[in-house]
């Protein structure tokens, strides 16, 4: 049977240099747009058969490396050395065939072609100028096996979720002959399951002697992958550390001049009355669950992927049906049938898949911003122009979105500031009840710090905050009273810090 070896095979021209020697190497490299210096001049090293961790903000030029290091765009200034030979690295093409390769966050492969239409795709399998399909996804299949990817060869990409279809586009560069790959942001849509996976391969790759360039806002998976980590900022290579001698202070102070502290700055302040209550509340991927939400507190669900935080989460915005329970909004029993009561009542969803569910992101910033207000800016089928223009601007400049105009297409916008936008949108509606689920996943810690600090505004306004998060560092430094899921059932409940995060993560695994 063929597998990931007997395809590398195909491609691969041996291992350029010695473990441990440079295979990478940024003189002087620089990209400028205009006068704007997009990357100023860096001077980094990457060795091979190492794990090389960037990390830094949004805008820190983490994306204009990739796009030069991957051909996408031309640099500037400066020299880049493959194997000691100074090398252009001007097209794609040329990058590919020297061996570097880069799993993207967003997933750039074809939805509507099978899985193993996409890992051949440009390297198809033929015969007699016909494609042999069925040879590519038996082919595809033992690739996927022999990585320890549980997914169907065969399926349409568009059929998988986000997280399979990012364990499709790994499958696809392991199997290229690689000798340098790049991820960006690889884990932001996997689950704890997935992500088991992909950092197995990833060891596997680097003990065969690939170079890994691993780019995450999760400080926890540098720490546990890295060998060494360089950090950016501003368009500045600031430094670059052995992984066992520096730790999260110091890196995150490399990144924005802001201590731990800082960016988990949590404002206690005086809680207020009830404004919602679950009894008994079940559902599809729920059961039994009993908790409330007062004004001025945030209320954090952790637990792992499925455990039911978030089908609680839809089921009490009217999203899906609930099967039995009750919910009372200060004070009064109420019935949550759709979404449309759910924002009458004044609660408001941002939710985990910003992209799929929070945004139209083929519409302008400003047009999101105030899709849940049109009616209010509406007299007759006339819209108010003045009032939406205000409001968008206001927005927009409360929550420091990044953007030359409200006109620019979400799409358009990083995910720090797509989640920006989402926040916009519910903060014009006036809800009294926020549910936030995974709303920092993919964003750098100071967008994070931002979105904390809306946190802060939003409770001191009288508003109460449901935080839903797969990361527990963030539930746990900054819930008031912190409820732990497992397989959809509501199985611990701690006071701010109570308990350890050992102790959480004990209830949420089970063991």
């Amino acid at each position: 049977m063929t597998g990931l070896h007997d395809i590398t095979k195909l491609h691969a021209e041996g291992h350029p240099v010695a473990k441990g020697e440079p295979i990478l190497e940024l003189r002087g490299l620089q990209k400028k747009y205009g006068a704007v210096e997009a990357l100023k001049p860096a001077n980094i090293t990457f060795l091979s058969g190492e794990v090389h961790a960037i990390v830094g903000e949004n805008g820190a030029g983490k994306s204009t490396l990739i796009k030069l290091l991957t051909g996408v765009i031309r640099r500037t200034s400066g020299e880049v050395f493959w194997c000691g030979k100074s090398v252009q690295l001007a097209t794609p093409t040329e990058a590919i065939a020297r061996g570097i390769n880069a799993v993207h966050q967003e997933v750039v492969l074809c939805r509507h072609l099978t899985v193993a239409a996409n890992m051949f795709l440009g390297d198809e399998i033929q015969a007699n100028g016909l494609m042999r399909k069925r040879a590519m996804t038996e082919a595809a299949q033992a690739v996927l096996d022999d990585l320890g990817f549980n997914l169907p060869a065969g399926a349409l990409l568009s059929d998988l979720t986000i997280g399979q279809q990012q364990l499709v586009a790994t499958a696809r560069a392991a199997m290229r002959g690689t000798q340098f790959l790049i991820f960006d942001e690889p884990t932001a849509y996997l689950t704890r399951q997935e992500s088991a996976q992909l950092f197995r391969l990833i060891r596997r790759l680097q003990s065969e002697g690939v170079t890994i360039v691993y780019i995450s806002h999760r400080m926890e998976e540098v720490f546990e992958l890295a060998d060494r980590v360089s950090v950016l900022r501003d368009g500045t290579h600031v430094g670059t550390r052995l992984i066992g001698e520096t730790n999260d202070a110091e890196l995150i102070s490399m990144m924005i001049n802001r201590t731990i502290e800082q960016i988990y700055h949590k404002e206690h302040l005086p809680i207020g009355e009830t404004i919602v209550e679950t009894r008994g509340l079940s559902g599809p991927g729920f059961d039994d669950i009993s908790l409330s939400v007062r004004a001025g507190e945030i209320v954090g669900l952790y637990g792992l992927i499925g455990a039911g935080r978030s089908e609680f989460a839809l089921g009490l915005y009217g999203r899906q049906p609930v099967s039995g329970g009750e919910i009372f909004w200060q004070g009064d029993k109420v019935k949550i049938a759709n979404e449309r009561k759910a924002m009458d009542l004044g609660i408001a969803l941002a939710p985990e898949s910003r992209r799929d569910q929070g945004l139209c992101l083929n519409l302008p910033i400003g047009l999101n911003i105030n899709l849940p207000i049109f009616d209010r800016l509406t007299k007759g089928l006339t819209i108010n122009r003045r009032r939406e223009i205000e409001n968008a601007d206001k927005q927009i400049s409360d929550l420091k979105i990044k953007t030359p105009t409200r006109r620019v297409l979400a799409s358009a916008m990083s995910g720090g500031n797509q989640q920006k936008i989402v926040i916009g949108k519910w903060l014009s509606h006036g809800a009294k009840l926020f549910i936030f689920d995974e709303p920092t996943v993919g964003v750098d810690v100071g967008t994070k710090a931002e979105i904390y600090r809306l946190f802060a505004r939003l409770l001191e306004q009288g508003a109460g905050i449901i935080l839903i998060s797969s990361y527990l560092p963030e539930v746990y430094e900054l819930s008031d009273r912190l409820h732990v899921f497992r397989q959809g059932k509501l199985v611990a409940s701690h006071t701010y810090r109570s308990a350890s995060h050992e102790e959480v993560l004990t209830q949420a695994i089970g063991v």
